[in-house]
C-alpha cells in the first residue's frame, strides 16, 4: 500500500516536471516586466482639428452625435484626411499596386530605433538636409545602422508645433524653408542598411524649398521601395541616438492610403 502511494507520488512529480521547467524559463512576461521599468517616450502629437498639416489640406472636422447627458454615452464623428497629424504613409500613398495600410506586417511595427540628429545644423540653416556624411558619422559613434531599423530624423522642428506658419516657415515669396532628407542618405539606409521604415518631424520627406515647387521625389523614393514612413514625429530630443525601440501603431484599414498613427519609444 505504501509502495502504491509512493508510486503515485512519483508519477505526479514526474508529470509536473515539464510545467516546473516551463515556469523556470524566462518568457515574454519577464521581458514585459523588464520593459516596464524603462522610460517610455511618446513620439506622437495630440490629435486636434487645427494641427499643422500639408499645405493642400483643410482643417479636420469633429461633430458630436451623442452626449452622455442626453443619451448616456458620448460619440463623435471625425472627418480628416488620411495624412493628419502624426501619420503613416504606406507605399500605395504614392505608388499604385504597392502595399496599403492593412498589408503592413505587424513585425514592421516593433523596431530598433535609430535617431539621426541634425538639430544643430538646422538651427543655423533651416534648409539643411541630412547628408550621407551625417549618417556615416552616426555609424562611427554607434556602429552600423541595424537592419530592419526605424530611422528617425531629429531636427527639433516639432518644437514649432502647433503653429502652422512656423512649421511651414515660408518667406515673402511663399517658399517654405524647413529641413529634410537627401537622396544619398535615403538610398544608403534603404538599399545598403536595409532599414524597415523612416520618419521625420516635418510635414514632408523633402525639404521645404523642394515641396514649394511640388517636388516630392524623395517621398516617392521611400514609398517606392515598398516601405512606409511616419511624418510629424514629436519628442525626438528625449530619445538617445541609439539603443531604443520604436513601436509604431495605426488602424488596420482596408486599402488605406494613410492614417493618424501612435508612435512611441522605449528607451534603453
Amino acid at each position: 500500500m505504501q509502495y502504491h502511494r509512493l508510486s503515485q507520488a512519483l508519477l505526479a512529480a514526474v508529470a509536473s516536471l515539464p510545467l516546473l521547467a516551463n515556469a523556470a524559463q524566462p518568457g515574454l512576461w519577464d521581458t514585459y516586466a523588464s520593459l516596464k521599468t524603462h522610460t517610455w517616450v511618446d513620439l506622437t502629437h495630440t490629435y486636434d482639428e487645427q494641427v499643422p498639416h500639408w499645405k493642400g489640406f483643410e482643417d479636420a472636422q469633429r461633430k458630436t452625435l451623442y452626449t452622455i447627458d442626453k443619451d448616456g454615452f458620448q460619440v463623435e464623428l471625425y472627418s480628416h484626411v488620411g495624412q493628419w497629424g502624426t501619420h503613416v504613409d504606406p507605399p500605395v500613398h504614392f505608388h499604385k499596386g504597392l502595399r496599403s495600410i492593412e498589408q503592413l506586417d505587424v513585425k514592421e511595427q516593433l523596431l530598433p530605433l535609430v535617431v539621426l540628429d541634425i538639430h544643430a545644423q538646422v538651427e543655423k540653416n533651416p534648409d539643411y538636409v541630412i547628408s550621407l556624411a551625417d549618417v556615416k558619422a552616426w555609424e562611427a559613434r554607434h556602429g552600423a545602422v541595424p537592419e530592419g531599423a526605424f530611422v528617425a530624423l531629429r531636427s527639433d522642428w516639432s518644437k514649432r508645433w502647433p503653429d502652422q506658419a512656423k512649421i511651414q516657415n515660408a518667406d515673402d515669396k511663399g517658399v517654405a524653408h524647413y529641413p529634410g532628407w537627401s537622396k544619398e542618405a535615403l538610398v544608403y539606409l534603404y538599399e545598403t542598411r536595409k532599414i524597415t521604415a523612416s520618419g521625420h518631424e516635418t510635414t514632408d520627406t523633402d525639404p521645404g524649398i523642394a515641396t514649394s515647387r511640388d517636388d516630392y521625389s524623395l517621398e516617392s523614393y521611400v514609398l517606392g521601395t515598398d516601405h512606409y514612413q511616419i511624418e510629424l514625429l514629436a519628442n525626438l530630443d528625449q530619445v538617445p541616438e541609439a539603443g531604443a525601440l520604436a513601436v509604431v501603431s495605426f488602424p488596420k484599414i482596408a486599402r488605406g492610403t494613410g492614417f493618424p498613427a501612435r508612435v512611441f519609444a522605449i528607451l534603453p
